[in-house]
């Protein structure tokens, strides 16, 4: 089951998705995005060392590092 997320705001569900992103030097990134459904691409677990926060204008879900 994909990892997903309720908005406070507009009380839609986004589910977590991850993917590799290949720069031009040649180094592979993961991107992570929300999606409003689970397709491709959709992960199942939150990545370690990161949270999610909401946008408070948006009410969009993102992820961000820990903070210390």
């Amino acid at each position: 089951m994909a990892f997903s997320v309720v908005s406070n705001k507009s009380k839609k569900t986004y589910f977590l998705h991850a993917r590799l992103q290949k720069l031009k030097g040649g180094q592979e990134v993961t991107l992570y995005y929300f999606g409003g459904e689970a397709k491709a691409g959709a992960i199942d677990a939150l990545p370690a060392g990161m949270e999610i926060m909401e946008n408070e204008r948006t009410g969009l879900p993102m992820l961000r590092k820990i903070k210390k």
